[in-house]
């Protein structure tokens, strides 16, 4: 399940207006890594996944 674009915008702005990543992270209940990765997307919404490689043949 993907977060709302709302919420997406209101980290990213949290931390463009000067506010820590990790306090971001406790704040808004999402991971650090998430938020490292909206941070350099020009575009918020959730991205589709075309094709994913199966473990098993």
């Amino acid at each position: 399940m993907s977060y709302s674009i709302d919420l997406r915008k209101r980290v990213v702005d949290y931390v463009e207006n000067g506010g820590r990543i990790a306090q971001a992270a406790g704040l808004f209940q999402v991971g650090r890594a998430t938020i490292y990765g909206l941070r350099g997307r020009t575009d918020l919404r959730a991205t589709k996944v075309k094709r994913r490689k199966k473990k098993l043949n």
